[in-house]
């Protein structure tokens, strides 16, 4: 996700979360949100930090000590966080990046892009997206059903939305089992019933 105005007038990348403390030594493993860790987590890599208002760590920014892969897991260290104790201080911590004009990202869009695209499953249009919400876990995709009904909220997350298409106009999503089926039980009933609705 592109997320615009953090960094006066700044554009920046969202490239990962910092999920739980890893060992004793401040690693932490990370949730990427880029096709690219290797180029975005270098030694030296100046992130800013999106944290809640009380940590110590408000408005400050963070700088990679290292970045490796552990038993298939991402994991960064950083320079000042040197014991488990300081990398329980950064657990859910969002790591934003400025956006090179000249590097865009492969998974990144802005919010304004995704509004309005068509929900599909299966080849099927399911609804639209009404708004994306921005939270400390993860963002959420808030689709509003073909059919009508209540908005369904989607774990903007590559196991559930596999493909963003701008060009074409679409999310493609494969939702666990019961996140859209009240929608598809009403869909079948209005492809039955009366189509006047």
């Amino acid at each position: 996700m592109v997320q615009s105005d953090r960094n006066q007038g700044k554009n920046q990348l969202r490239v990962g979360r910092l999920v739980k403390a890893h060992g004793l030594k401040g690693a932490l493993k990370l949730e990427l949100y880029t096709d690219n860790p290797e180029r975005r987590f270098v030694l030296g890599a100046e992130f800013t930090l999106q944290v809640p208002e009380a940590s110590p760590w408000h408005g400050k920014s963070i700088t990679v000590r290292e970045y490796r892969v552990m038993n298939g897991n991402p994991v960064v260290f950083f320079e000042g966080v040197d014991d488990r104790e300081g990398a329980e201080a950064l657990v859910r911590a969002i790591l934003w990046i400025d956006q090179d004009a000249d590097e865009p990202e492969d998974d990144a869009w802005y919010d304004h892009q995704l509004v309005g695209l068509d929900v599909v499953r299966d080849d099927v249009v399911i609804g639209k997206l009404a708004r994306v919400e921005h939270l400390p876990a993860q963002d959420l995709l808030i689709v509003k059903p073909s059919g009508g009904g209540d908005e369904v909220m989607v774990p903007f997350v590559a196991a559930i939305v596999p493909a963003v298409d701008i060009a074409a106009g679409r999310v493609i999503v494969t939702p666990p089992a019961g996140l859209f089926e009240e929608i598809a039980d009403a869909d079948e009933a209005n492809g039955q019933g009366d189509a006047s609705e």
